[in-house]
């Protein structure tokens, strides 16, 4: 099994599906290599278990997570949002690997790859709203820092969507241990990373990326 997330301007060593992603909870498996973002509109969670086809999440900021099944050698490539976060796409995610795979949860590994961190991303109070409805511990995801100060990230309502993807994941049956969170920080590091929140939404995107292994 390959896994990578591509810095800025980095050349793929090979190719890989991506969907035309919308911030949504779909799920879609792919079967071939041959797929295009076309073929995979609306979509934010890839499936696969067909060895040597790399499926990928777009992101910059947003969260990726890549998923690998070891017993059934089956892999998933999420695209994890603020929306798609509230929207447990990651759960949803692999439970969907258990319902294609037969995938137990116990044997997944997981890493949560380059994104905003708890301290880059601030939020309005309808944010946090969304994910205190969505039933996510807000002791953990949440955190109000005081007055906001306009033109910085300091102050105001942060949420954390690393602790809520690893929640969401460890919820649904996935052992902590067995998660790894990069803990690198896209909007602090968009050196290295794109950053939407730093740079506009119409920047280029980071492509995160799993292969299982021919």
């Amino acid at each position: 099994m390959t896994a990578f997330s591509a810095g800025r301007d980095a050349v793929l060593p090979f190719p890989v599906v991506q969907a035309h992603q919308v911030h949504g909870d779909k799920i879609a498996y792919v079967g071939t290599p041959s797929l295009t973002r076309e073929d995979l509109e609306g979509i934010d969670a890839l499936l696969t278990d067909v060895p040597g086809c790399a499926i990928g999440a777009r992101s910059a900021d947003c969260v990726p997570i890549l998923l690998f099944d070891t017993t059934h050698r089956a892999a998933a490539a999420v695209h994890a949002g603020w929306k798609g976060t509230a929207l447990a796409i990651t759960s949803k995610a692999v439970r969907a690997m258990s319902e294609r795979f037969g995938t137990n949860p116990v044997d997944v590994r997981a890493v949560i790859g380059p994104s905003i961190g708890s301290d880059s991303f601030q939020v309005g109070e309808e944010v946090v709203a969304r994910f205190r409805q969505a039933g996510f511990p807000m002791d953990l995801v949440h955190s109000y820092r005081g007055p906001r100060r306009e033109g910085t990230m300091q102050g105001g309502h942060h949420i954390d969507l690393w602790a809520a993807n690893r929640w969401l994941l460890t919820s649904c049956g996935v052992p902590d241990e067995q998660i790894h969170t990069a803990g690198i920080c896209t909007y602090l590091h968009n050196d290295l990373f794109y950053s939407a929140r730093r740079e506009g939404v119409s920047c280029p995107r980071i492509i995160n990326a799993i292969r299982i292994e021919p």
